[in-house]
């Protein structure tokens, strides 16, 4: 499979938290694994918050985060906040 950039966006309460406010990042990934790494390369410590506190949409698709979701080139990965329940 090619890799491509993908544009990896934040809700900009998310990117206030962990990325100083930047909503938007492009990241050359085939998989969510190399996402999350070049997310927490970037940003040390965000992989683990990635990875916990976020639910994962692909071009508009709902996913589970798991490392080996694929990525098209082109991709638009959208990181949710989890709603927590009381």
């Amino acid at each position: 499979m090619a890799s491509g950039p993908a544009r990896v966006v934040f809700t900009s309460g998310f990117a206030a938290r962990y990325t100083n406010g930047v909503r938007e990042f492009d990241v050359w990934a085939s998989n969510m694994r190399q996402v999350i790494k070049a997310m927490d390369d970037m940003f040390p410590g965000l992989g683990e918050h990635l990875e916990e506190e976020t639910t994962l949409a692909i071009n508009g698709e709902y996913h589970e985060t798991g490392y080996f979701q694929p990525v098209p080139p082109g991709a638009e990965v959208f990181f949710i906040p989890r709603i927590e329940g009381g």
